[in-house]
């Protein structure tokens, strides 16, 4: 991976387009403020060595999708080149309005994981381990009524992050991986009380 030790002034536009999009949002459950998400994720992505076409990614990966889909991607474009905007576009795995049914999509987005460049799924794998950890404090704070915010409930849930985390692990060795294993673990363990 291209590791930087310091990035540009890119990364400010980039902080600032995602608040544009993310500013009014909040967290599922907790009511934190979303940037606050999209923040951890970029951390979580910088401190693996990503470049700064990585670390903007990350910032923006849930840009196009809470955003105006194809148009934002198209923004992005403009604003920080064709593989910033191609790898959010992998990121997300709908900008369809409104979303398609959720087990298919969650399945497509998966299967779209296994063909992803490493810097989707670095971006992907740092997204899903801060959720998953998010989710299992909620767990102890709410108990089951965390799984009630979720569109696939408490099954389909730990069927996802269990799914996605084994797609992104095909032909791709990182030790986030390992990370988010032990996290999905421990959100099974939690779930089964």
């Amino acid at each position: 991976m291209d590791t930087q030790n310091h990035y540009s002034s890119r990364v400010a536009d980039a902080f600032a387009f995602a608040h544009r999009i993310h500013r009014e949002q909040t967290r599922k459950g907790s009511g934190a403020p979303y940037i606050t998400h999209i923040m951890a994720v970029a951390g979580i992505v910088g401190e693996h060595g990503a470049s700064e076409d990585t670390f903007i990614a990350a910032l923006l990966h849930d840009a196009a999708e809470d955003g105006d889909g194809e148009a934002t991607i198209e923004e992005i474009r403009r604003l920080f080149g064709e593989r910033v905007a191609d790898w959010v576009r992998s990121c997300s795995d709908t900008m369809v309005k409104p979303k398609p049914e959720w087990r298919p999509r969650k399945e497509q987005f998966i299967e779209s994981i296994r063909r992803a460049p490493h810097e989707v799924r670095l971006i992907v794998a740092a997204d899903k381990l801060h959720n998953v950890c998010a989710t299992i404090s909620d767990y102890h704070m709410h108990g089951d009524a965390v799984w009630e915010r979720f569109n696939g409930g408490r099954e389909g849930t730990l069927w996802y992050y269990v799914a996605i985390a084994t797609a992104l692990a095909e032909g791709w060795e990182h030790d986030l991986i390992e990370e988010l294993a032990a996290a999905v673990e421990e959100l099974h363990e939690t779930a089964a009380g």
